[in-house]
């Protein structure tokens, strides 16, 4: 291949851009972001290929979520806290169920550009661009708010690293500590039968720490009872956004982007011979790639020959959404192809993206149960292959919204109106995500005995 630089892949065809009208305004902007501050440090992301290399040797557990596209309108320290705590919640039930560490990796500071179906949509007649994220558009449907605006990326920026500001302090201040576990608790949740299965789980976890205590294990002495690590990510889909923001690391000389501690490539942008793949290749960050039911397995193998031709644990994350349907047709192949070929993979399941659906009632939207199933397949392939399933990556938030069908509280297709905010994909609120922490729980519980 040809040698690598930060600026190699734009001599590349790339898809799924925004098309700005002033070019002199986007390369001024540009060079604006090439000289603030790096929103995530090269250890850290060095730190997190370090936990992923674990995950991939079926010592640990990955649980990468957030939201579908993050807000500029809703960007509120409560709406971070809140999704913070939901992480907190899932980290826990899988921890103490499936007794293995768990990697907590947030779709936040960063995930703001979304890929489209169609350049176009149209309402009432009238058809106008894409709405492509807050970091490119606004959600507003008129003429002028559909035009990309480069100063929407420093807006992005801005709001990450305020983000990212928080999240440290969450982890580290601590209000991640174990003793709290009770009040992570969402209000909503408390009224569910998860509430009360949470509940006794975090009684279980007093009792534990109280045993621990009197053994002379405590927060004082023991930081991993007071404090956590939450790293973040994004689809690597802005490519102009991303040069700007990575750096030549001072240790090893090595470059990484440092607009999040892992990025990933979607299912429409992983050719590879295309501008993402090309960029991606040359950081040192963890990376990740989105891999659905067109994805063929030689396609697949050339990916990882150009991602991470060290064959290197810890770099790879094959992140698989086929819909709940296809998981058991087009999953072993893929894994036997690595198999096959000795990869090192960390293997992720995002049972979101496949199970989309549109009601009668107008809304887009998923099943609960599809979610529910489709992990339970990529768990039962993985179990019927003798190979690990590593995590879960899916879109969700901490507000009590009502944009997925089904779970405890069996929200329906009328139910949606009542409170649909997100302007993209469909969302598991709260109580949905807890469901699911359970689900992947007993069956991770069950998937370590039989290893």
């Amino acid at each position: 291949m040809k040698p690598w630089s930060p600026t190699s892949w734009r001599e590349f065809p790339i898809l799924q851009q925004p098309n700005y009208p002033n070019s002199n305004a986007v390369t001024r902007v540009e060079q604006q972001l090439a000289q603030v501050p790096p929103l995530v440090f090269a250890g850290e992301a060095r730190e997190l290929k370090k936990q992923l290399a674990q995950v991939t040797d079926g010592e640990a557990f990955l649980l990468q979520g957030g939201d579908c596209a993050e807000s500029f309108a809703e960007f509120s320290a409560s709406n971070i806290r809140d999704t913070f705590k939901v992480m907190l919640q899932m980290a826990v039930v899988l921890t103490f169920a499936g007794s293995c560490p768990v990697v907590k990796v947030g779709r936040m500071a960063g995930q703001f550009a979304k890929p489209r179906s169609a350049d176009t949509e149209t309402f009432d007649g009238v058809e106008l661009p894409s709405y492509r994220g807050d970091i490119i558009n606004s959600t507003d449907f008129t003429s002028a708010a559909r035009v990309p605006n480069p100063e929407r990326l420093v807006q992005a920026y801005n709001q990450s690293a305020a983000t990212l500001n928080l999240l440290r302090a969450f982890a580290q201040g601590g209000f991640a500590d174990l003793k709290k576990v009770h009040q992570w608790n969402q209000d909503f949740v408390r009224t569910s039968p998860l509430g009360t299965r949470y509940e006794n789980l975090a009684d279980q976890i007093d009792r534990s720490l109280s045993f621990m205590n009197a053994c002379g294990l405590n927060a004082e002495n023991t930081p991993q009872l007071h404090k956590t690590s939450l790293y973040t990510s994004h689809e690597a889909l802005l490519l102009n956004y991303e040069q700007a923001l990575t750096r030549e690391d001072s240790l090893t000389n090595d470059w990484y982007d440092c607009s999040a501690h892992m990025l990933w490539i979607g299912d429409r942008t992983r050719q590879v011979d295309g501008a993402h793949v090309e960029f991606l290749r040359g950081v040192k960050n963890p990376l990740g790639f989105k891999a659905g039911p067109t994805m063929q397995a030689d396609d697949m193998l050339r990916l990882l020959d150009v991602l991470n031709p060290d064959n290197e644990a810890g770099r790879i994350n094959i992140i698989t959404r086929m819909g709940a349907d296809k998981v058991e047709t087009y999953l072993p192949e893929l894994i036997r192809a690595v198999e096959k070929e000795g990869r090192k993979v960390l293997w992720s399941s995002d049972p979101m993206h496949g199970n989309t659906i549109k009601t009668h009632t107008g809304y887009k939207t998923r099943q609960v149960k599809d979610v529910l199933r489709e992990v339970k397949s990529f768990f039962d392939v993985h179990a019927a292959e003798g190979t690990y399933a590593g995590g879960v990556h899916f879109e969700m938030t901490g507000q009590n919204v009502t944009e997925c069908m089904g779970g405890a509280h069996d929200i329906t297709a009328e139910g949606l109106a009542d409170r649909y905010h997100t302007a993209c994909d469909p969302r598991l609120n709260a109580d949905q995500a807890l469901e699911l922490a359970f689900l992947i729980a007993d069956t991770l519980k069950q998937a370590r005995i039989n290893r």
